[in-house]
């Protein structure tokens, strides 16, 4: 008998998780809630009826006999999907809406973490603009200024000046579009380098991913505008095995423990991202959900069951799941449309993505795309594409990757070219 899964999402990271959950010993067939063109060209198949709130999709999967359902983006988990298909006694992975407060409220997060003892960097909470920029003149710059909500990867200045501050604190409580939140955090600047964590839970046991990094800036050498992603590369080298177990002893076990106490246990994938700083491993921010790049560099160096893992994360315990992560290196470049991240364009004819797809040891992820009216495949959104590969060093793995990039092409196409130059620059021979 097929497993049937719902998948909720319709980016590169959900595109990962699709792969991913194909490769299952277990026969599978995929929903899709909306999914993308990628998916559905790999086997997955959309959902026809017109879905209007997640009351609506857990009684659709209740009615077609869903075994499992997997959310990819963080708004579903905040609005609390998890719960209402708990109700209906439904499985499904991810936080509840509690627990997905890690992420959808920076002020929550910040609080439980200063309550506990987690380390992050000093802080301060405001609800409005005059009391904020009164802060900001009396401790000075650099300094960070943070959305309190959900702002799609964007809601984060780190400011050089105090002019640079008062405009991102005017985008918040101005009203820019960010959310409905009235409320700004407002950190001291922490000094290091960024990696991401990826933690799988039941809310007690845990099994630790490769450790991502990200590169949020849209141009190379980390210049330009914050985006929702250009690149990551996994396993990163700063999160070193004294730095990963650091991490598990100072924030995993901890922030699982807190959230138990506060009446909220944490399931699903709990994403810690941290700064290595002189003065050890610090919080830069928790959310809660894989993240986009860093699955599509991540996944594929884990050889699981990921339909067990999933199903064992939402109800069981993933102690038990076999486990084996690979000794290679994956290198994931996202492919953005001009214009991106103010802007994208739409409906942008894409060329050798067969070309690409046939290089050894290479996926291809679909975010923004469509079908255009003569059939091909066309831009649809700012990201476009990712294009992952994996090799026996890192310096291969990017080889690759920029390999199978440059057989991709479209009009204003954009694309960092410095895809993990840091980790290339700490491994001895890489550089």
């Amino acid at each position: 008998m097929k497993k049937k899964i719902l998948l909720v999402g319709g980016g590169g990271r959900e595109h990962a998780l699709f792969k991913a959950l194909k490769r299952s010993k277990n026969e599978t067939e995929i929903w899709l809630y909306p999914g993308n063109i990628g998916m559905e060209k790999d086997g997955g198949k959309k959902i026809a009826e017109k879905i209007n709130n997640w009351e609506e999709l857990a009684e659709w999967a209740l009615k077609n006999k869903i075994e499992l359902t997997v959310v990819g983006p963080e708004i579903p988990l905040v609005e609390g999907i998890v719960d209402i298909f708990n109700e209906k006694k439904l499985v499904i992975f991810g936080p509840s809406k509690f627990a997905a407060q890690l992420e959808g409220s920076k002020k929550f997060s910040k609080e439980l973490m200063k309550k506990y003892g987690i380390p992050t960097a000093k802080y301060e909470c405001f609800s409005d603009k005059k009391s904020a920029q009164i802060y900001v003149e009396r401790v000075g710059a650099p300094i960070v200024v943070k959305y309190s909500g959900l702002a799609a990867g964007k809601g984060v200045s780190v400011c050089e000046t105090v002019g640079e501050a008062f405009k991102a604190l005017g985008d918040i409580f101005d009203g820019n579009g960010f959310g409905d939140e009235n409320c700004a955090v407002i950190e001291e600047t922490m000094f290091g380098e960024e990696s991401s964590v990826f933690v799988l839970t039941d809310g007690t046991n845990y099994k630790i991913l490769p450790c991502a990094q990200d590169h949020k800036r849209i141009f190379d050498g980390d210049k330009g505008a914050n985006t929702g992603g250009m690149g990551a590369y996994a396993p990163a080298p700063v999160a070193d095995k004294k730095v990963i177990d650091e991490v598990e002893k100072t924030i995993i076990i901890p922030t699982l423990d807190a959230m138990k106490k506060e009446g909220g246990e944490y399931r699903g994938l709990l994403y810690v991202g941290i700064m290595v700083t002189e003065n050890g491993v610090k919080v830069v921010e928790f959310n809660c959900r894989f993240g986009d790049p860093e699955t599509q560099a991540v996944l594929p160096l884990v050889n699981c069951d990921w339909f067990d893992v999933f199903y064992a994360a939402a109800v069981g315990d993933v102690s038990k799941i076999e486990w084996e992560v690979s000794a290679n290196f994956a290198a994931a470049v996202v492919l953005a449309s001009k214009g991106y991240p103010k802007s994208s364009q739409k409906g942008i004819k894409i060329l050798g993505l067969d070309e690409a797809q046939k290089i050894k040891n290479v996926d291809i992820y679909h975010a923004g795309t469509a079908i255009g009216e003569n059939g091909e495949i066309v831009t649809d959104g700012g990201r476009v594409l990712s294009v992952t590969a994996w090799d026996e060093t890192l310096k291969k793995a990017v080889e690759r990757v920029y390999s199978a990039v440059d057989k991709i092409s479209f009009d204003g196409m954009q694309y960092r070219k410095d895809i993990a130059k840091k980790g290339l620059l700490r491994l001895d021979g890489e550089a």
